[in-house]
């Protein structure tokens, strides 16, 4: 598969039902962080808010997403089933994917974001 330069050429490169699943991710992702920018970074998508916050892609057998849940507790717990050795995720093809999870997570990512950031803003003030 060719380097994509957008998120919109990734997802291009798959067979419809993978396309289906990615699309479905991104809209998840979206409607948590519509202030968020797109792009491709690592050769994935890539959502950013002052750097990037949480990357997906697609392979063989599972969805990865990436980089791995920290923070809140009850959350690390509850991805723990989908968490690799390294703490990524990844979400098998062969079950449903848990689209309320992946909004959960990228909730997380982002608060954290705004949280950093006002903390440093705090400490220069």
């Amino acid at each position: 598969m060719p380097r994509a330069e957008t998120i919109d050429e990734y997802i291009a490169g798959f067979p419809e039902e993978i396309r289906e699943i990615l699309e479905r991710i991104r809209d998840t992702i979206r409607g948590v962080a519509p202030e968020a920018e797109e792009s491709i970074s690592y050769q994935i998508p890539t959502f950013s808010k002052e750097r990037n916050r949480i990357h997906f892609a697609a392979f063989k057998s599972h969805i990865g997403l990436y980089p791995p849940v920290t923070g809140d507790a009850r959350l690390v717990r509850a991805v723990a089933q989908y968490a690799n050795e390294k703490g990524n995720l990844r979400f098998p093809l062969s079950e449903p994917i848990p689209y309320p999870l992946i909004a959960k997570i990228a909730k997380q990512m982002f608060r954290d974001a705004t949280a950093k950031r006002s903390t440093r803003l705090d400490k220069r003030g």
